[in-house]
């Protein structure tokens, strides 16, 4: 759903651009809390210095997912948008910076998605996806028992909604700027009936990516902290709760060895895996084909990049060039996305909480299901 440069005009694209600029210097800030990644003040400093190369990882792993199209219908595909994904993981507000990192490498370095339009990308695709599947994720897990199989289903109804949600953004946004005169009915129509068939693929790949985390280290799943039921005592003939149990203390190298095996998976996945993605357009370049919404398009002005369309310029075999490109993306976005959160982690200042949601360990979530 990387919207082009020519889509929309230059006013409403200036516009997006403002809130996607709120949005981000809003993240920034309740990022800081996301990523102590504890709710003890004193373990602030070990846990954030876990969580923000995590939040890099996760930038990372979603700009590899996003190389891989899937076929959803005859002539088109679609792919992972990661805002779901990004919010369940590592939190709401450091969710909209992943993405936001991912859609800036995306249009620096290989020209997809129009600079000019990088506000409607970002707010489409990384405030949209992110604020609508955590208040529906936020919203099923208060209703659904607590238990791991109930953070895996939230995970998947909430990524479903996700993308035809940002395809209404983008619809509203076009009917508001759009540069072609497109009956806006029938954009709405074609955007949202094939961004509800991309949005169960973005279900699964976010279910299965939050499944396997949670079977592995559930302490790392944003969303499923504070989701376990103290244990009661009965006291006096009344029910109280038990004092909470200090975390159990994990060592370093378990957190090293996720992130190498999250970094291995995002470089096979971008550097071979991607090769045998599905080379239709996906569900916006479709339906902007088959509507003339693409009437006015303008070339990229990072048309000329030597890594521009997934390519490595002078490599004439396309296997090695788009894996390398690949490769190259995956780190430069691990790098950008590393430095950026640790620099937020570094700005935390003393009176900030050190979380907004209180930790909750993996034996401590593994006791109620």
């Amino acid at each position: 759903m990387h919207v082009p440069d020519g889509f929309i005009n230059a006013p409403v694209s200036a516009a997006a651009g403002v809130v996607a600029a709120t949005a981000v210097a809003v993240s920034l800030r309740g990022a800081r809390r996301e990523l102590a990644g504890t709710s003890r003040p004193s373990e602030a400093g070990s846990g954030a210095e876990r969580t923000a190369p995590l939040a890099g990882l996760v930038a990372a792993f979603i700009f590899a997912v996003q190389m891989l199209n899937f076929p959803v219908a005859a002539g088109t595909s679609g792919h992972l948008l990661g805002g779901a994904l990004a919010a369940i993981l590592v939190g709401p507000f450091t969710g909209v910076l992943c993405v936001s990192v991912v859609l800036l490498m995306q249009g620096i370095l290989f020209a997809d998605g129009g600079l000019t339009a990088l506000g409607v990308n970002i707010t489409n695709m990384a405030v949209v996806t992110t604020v609508v599947a955590y208040a529906v994720f936020r919203g099923l897990v208060k209703l659904l028992p607590r238990k791991r199989r109930s953070i895996t289903v939230s995970a998947f109804v909430a990524a479903v909604i996700s993308v035809p949600a940002a395809a209404v953004a983008f619809t509203l946004i076009y009917a508001i700027g759009g540069t072609t005169d497109v009956p806006i009915g029938q954009v709405f129509t074609a955007m949202v009936g094939v961004h509800v068939l991309i949005g169960i693929g973005e279900a699964a790949i976010t279910a299965l990516t939050v499944g396997a985390v949670i079977a592995v280290r559930p302490d790392l799943v944003y969303g499923a902290r504070g989701l376990s039921t103290p244990l009661k005592l009965r006291v006096n003939g009344e029910l109280v709760d038990t004092p909470a149990a200090e975390p159990v203390p994990v060592a370093a190298r378990s957190h090293r060895r996720v992130w190498l095996a999250g970094l291995a998976t995002s470089l096979v996945l971008a550097g071979f895996v991607s090769f045998y993605a599905s080379a239709n357009p996906d569900g916006l370049e479709k339906v902007a084909s088959d509507k003339g919404i693409d009437a006015k398009a303008e070339d990229h002005s990072a048309a000329d990049s030597p890594l521009a369309d997934y390519g490595v310029e002078g490599l004439t075999n396309s296997r090695l060039s788009g894996g390398l490109a690949g490769v190259i993306g995956v780190g430069a976005t691990v790098v950008a996305g590393t430095g950026v959160f640790w620099a937020v982690r570094r700005r935390r200042t003393p009176e900030d909480p050190s979380s907004d949601a209180p930790s909750t360990s993996g034996s401590q979530l593994g006791e109620s299901v």
